[in-house]
Parts: C-alpha cells; sequence; structure tokens
C-alpha cells in the first residue's frame, strides 16, 4: 500500500510502498477514508531531530486524525463488523491506568497518550490503511462520511474539550474570545455557540479567515493589534473575556490574551507554536486560571460525533490526495487552507 511517510528530520515527507498490516489479536485494520493534515505535523516535520518523548524510529506514516471503514478485525474484536464507518480517536493510552479507566486517554500516566503519526511509536493513517491497536479507539460514524469527518477527531475534539472545561463560565452575557481563525479556530467557536450563550469574538491577522469566522457564527471579528485588545475591552465594560481560547500559541497572541482575559476567567492555550506568557503580579489578571489541555477524552470524541450528527458543528474541508499531501501541508504552512486541509487516500 502507498503510506505518506516521514523519512528524515527537516526534509519534505515521501510518499513510498510498504505493506498492508495484518491485524492481531485485538486490533483492528481500518480503511482510511480522510486523514486531517495538522500543524502538529509541521512542527515535527521543521524539527530538527526527535522531539522529547518521541519513541518512534524513521521512516513513519504522518496523520493522526483519521476516520475510515473497518476493513478487517482481528481475533476477538467484537462490536464492529467490515464496512462499518468509524472515527479513530487519536491519543493512544495504555488502557489500565486511572485516568485512561476514565476516558482519558490523552493524559495517559504509563504512556505518551501520543497515538499513531505523532511519534508514539505507531504509524498513522495518511496511508490507504491503517492499523488501529484496539478496538475502544474506534467510534461508530453512523451516516457520517469519514472524508469529511476525520477532522473531528482532533481539531474538532481538541477544541470541544478546550471549551467544555470553561462552560461554568460562559453564563448569558458573559464573552468568549478566540484567537486565530484557522481550522481549530473555526471549530472552537462553533463549539462555543453550542455549549453556551456566550458573545463570541473571533481575532486573527488574515481578514479572509475571520469573514469564515463570521460565518461559522462568530458574533464580531477584530483585525489583531491594539485596535481588537481596545474593543473587547470596550465590549466587557473594561472586564476583559471569561474565556481566551488562543489557536496560535505564539509570543503576540498570548500577549494579548493575557491583555483581554479578565479577573477570574480562564485563559486557554491551544496552539503548540511554542511562544511564552507574559505572567507577573498583574498579568494575566488575578485569578485567572491558564491552561495547556491537550486533545480531549474517548467519550467527549462522541459528543463531538454526536453534534456533527445533529448537525450544530461543521468541518470545512479540502481534500487531497496522497500524492499531493506535500502540496497540502505547504498551503497549510503558508496560511492558504481555510478550515482543514484533508488527505483522501481512495478515489
Amino acid at each position: 500500500m502507498r503510506a505518506f511517510q516521514l523519512v528524515g528530520w527537516q526534509q519534505p515527507p515521501e510518499l513510498r510502498e510498504v505493506p498492508v498490516p495484518e491485524p492481531g489479536p485485538g486490533q483492528v485494520l481500518v480503511k482510511v477514508g480522510g486523514a486531517g493534515a495538522c500543524h502538529s505535523d509541521l512542527h515535527i516535520m521543521e524539527a530538527p531531530g526527535p522531539p522529547p518523548g518521541f519513541a518512534t524510529q524513521l521512516p513513519f506514516t504522518l496523520g493522526h486524525e483519521n476516520a475510515g471503514w473497518v476493513e478487517r478485525l482481528g481475533p476477538g474484536v467484537t462490536g464492529f463488523a467490515p464496512g462499518d464507518p468509524v472515527m479513530v480517536y487519536g491519543p493512544w493510552g495504555c488502557g489500565v491506568c486511572a485516568n485512561c479507566r476514565e476516558g482519558r486517554e490523552n493524559y495517559c500516566q504509563k504512556v505518551s497518550g501520543q497515538g499513531g503519526g505523532l511519534g508514539g511509536g505507531h504509524d498513522g493513517g495518511m496511508a490507504e490503511y491503517l492499523l488501529v491497536p484496539a478496538a475502544r479507539f474506534l467510534i461508530p460514524l453512523g451516516t457520517l462520511d469519514p472524508r469529511q469527518a476525520a477532522p473531528l477527531s482532533d481539531a474538532g475534539l481538541t477544541s470541544y474539550h478546550a471549551v467544555k472545561r470553561s462552560v461554568h463560565l460562559l453564563g448569558p452575557g458573559s464573552t468568549a474570545v478566540v484567537i486565530g481563525a484557522g481550522g481549530l479556530g473555526q471549530m472552537a467557536i462553533q463549539m462555543v455557540r453550542a455549549l453556551s450563550p456566550a458573545t463570541v469574538v473571533a481575532v486573527d491577522t488574515d481578514a479572509g479567515k475571520l469573514e469564515t469566522a463570521k460565518r461559522m457564527g462568530a458574533d464580531e471579528v477584530l483585525l489583531s493589534g491594539e485596535e481588537a485588545v481596545t474593543r473587547i475591552k470596550d465590549m466587557t465594560g473594561q472586564q476583559g473575556a471569561q474565556l481566551v481560547l488562543d489557536m496560535v500559541g505564539i509570543d503576540p497572541t498570548l500577549r494579548m490574551a493575557a491583555q483581554v482575559a479578565r479577573v477570574l476567567g480562564h485563559l486557554t492555550i491551544v496552539g503548540l507554536a511554542g511562544g511564552a506568557l507574559p505572567v507577573n503580579f498583574s498579568s494575566p489578571p488575578h485569578e485567572c486560571s491558564v491552561a495547556s489541555p491537550y486533545w480531549g477524552s474517548l467519550p467527549e470524541l462522541m459528543e463531538v460525533i454526536t453534534l456533527a450528527q445533529q448537525q450544530k458543528i461543521k468541518m470545512l474541508v479540502e481534500h487531497f490526495p496522497l500524492e499531493r499531501a506535500n502540496e497540502a501541508y505547504q498551503l497549510l504552512h503558508d496560511g492558504k487552507i481555510q478550515g482543514r486541509a484533508v488527505i483522501a487516500p481512495h478515489p
């Protein structure tokens, strides 16, 4: 089968021929419908060497945001049948620690929880087939098309978890600010709308992405800069927003996040760009909680799929065949993907 693999650090990945995996006991082989291209992949590609905690040897197949159809069941697997459309939960934990037992395999206490395609020792889904190590990582998609639904497993789940943990702050009259209106930001806007009555403000440097944010349900869209900070302050009676989600994570966006958060609010860092939040006695505001959540839980992914089935959330998707995967990543790098680029291995 064909697989899009990272073969060297700071080198473009390559499309290579590799054997089709055979599912062992408890495992499931999935025919990949779609694999989302994520900024996390760019960070891996651009790294000078293995990041901390990286367990995978090169080459390995990229793609941690996957959906498809059950192809073959390993011995002992029940509950699924060939042809079933499924979502693949991305963080693969040990399954037996306390956090995994609660479905929070993203915070597994024994292994990285990175899953396939992210350096956890497993190949990802940018290939014609994906070997999933346990059936518990599969969630039925029902009527959803795997080619369209794939980004829900990361862009959807990560945004949902980041918003859900702060829903108690988002009552009537509250404000949520989403900094960065790319694929993740667009999902975050919709999650705030689906889970709360809060006013949603989207901030970005790209006017085109702000137009998309407006279509996705943002109440107000602002070009990034001091004027945006002033406007948010004015909207909130100089108090700031109850929830600020930084979907980018560079120094300027984190400075803005600290400026527009409020006392007793939440400042949540979702973006992985490696910036630093300025912290002193007055910044962020007093008792403003700062968190950097990672992905989300298995039960939360089930909730995300339900929201999609109810058509309360949607993902803008641009499809690419495996042969154009490098092109998709270059467009992502250049900020030219309006929603999510999805690699679709099968025509």
